[in-house]
């Protein structure tokens, strides 16, 4: 058996890019632990927040109650703020994750991977699988910190936007409305995202499709309890069964340096 560390750059990340390759690496007797970059302190904030609580608490709270679903077995957290999207007036705070030393916190990564021998890291595709500036950076610091520490194997978690036109061509034809976060109007996975660029990867840039079928229930309930935001996770959860099943029954990588193209394939091969 293995060890395998997740490395996200927000609360709720964990359950809506990788939760089924966690399930199934937990239930296939591996290791897993969630390292988390940043607090999250620019998603939404809920009305239900009690007197003294703050985003960042319940958060923390949500996250907490997601890998108990999961069955992580560490969670971390780096400590930064959240950067908000690109362009933000948060962008330039001295505590984001943005602003940050790369080499400090691939040297904070990389104590979590020394110290649990790690055999697998999990981090984004170079553009943060849709621009976000604190994903960039967690494919940055993910790299940097795996060759701080010699971790045999990091996988990209992306999406595969072919996968996704597909999809959404579908719940269009019959009448499920767009995606997340765009209410009623049409979600076209080609047009540009935060950084300009697309969504995810097309399927010729992608390497590794991981089934996780048998673990979407678990993906989902992980979701749902990151309930505080309502954009992403209120749109997740209300999907239907069979759509999320056809959705989210495989979660997609780019190993670096792999010279195959798009198969099946698990992270401990």
């Amino acid at each position: 058996m293995g060890t395998l560390v997740c490395f996200h750059a927000h609360p709720d990340d964990e359950s809506i890019s990788t939760g089924g390759t966690i399930a199934r690496a937990v239930a296939e007797g591996h290791r897993v632990v969630l390292v988390v970059a940043t607090n999250g302190d620019h998603g939404e904030v809920p009305d239900d927040l009690a007197p003294g609580e703050t985003l960042v608490d319940r958060r923390r709270t949500e996250t907490e109650a997601s890998v108990a679903v999961l069955g992580v077995h560490r969670l971390e957290w780096l400590g930064y703020a959240d950067s908000g999207m690109t362009g933000w007036e948060q962008n330039q705070h001295p505590n984001s994750f943005y602003q940050a030393s790369v080499q400090e916190a691939a040297e904070r990564l990389a104590a979590v991977l020394i110290d649990e021998q790690a055999d697998v890291l999990t981090t984004y595709d170079w553009h943060g699988n849709y621009g976000h500036p604190d994903h960039i950076k967690v494919h940055t610091v993910g790299h940097a910190a795996a060759t701080l520490a010699h971790t045999p194997a990091v996988f990209e978690a992306t999406m595969n936007r072919d996968a996704m036109v597909r999809f959404f061509e579908m719940a269009k034809a019959q009448g499920m409305g767009g995606g997340p976060g765009d209410g009623d109007d049409d979600f076209d996975p080609n047009g540009p995202a935060d950084d300009g660029n697309p969504m995810g990867m097309t399927e010729d840039e992608l390497t590794h499709a991981v089934d996780v079928q048998g673990y979407v229930a678990q993906k989902r309930a992980s979701i749902r309890c990151h309930k505080s935001q309502i954009t992403d996770a209120g749109f997740f959860s209300s999907m239907p069964d069979e759509a999320f099943a056809m959705a989210f029954g495989t979660e997609w990588f780019v190993r670096p340096g792999s010279d195959h193209a798009l198969r099946e394939g698990w992270l401990f091969e």
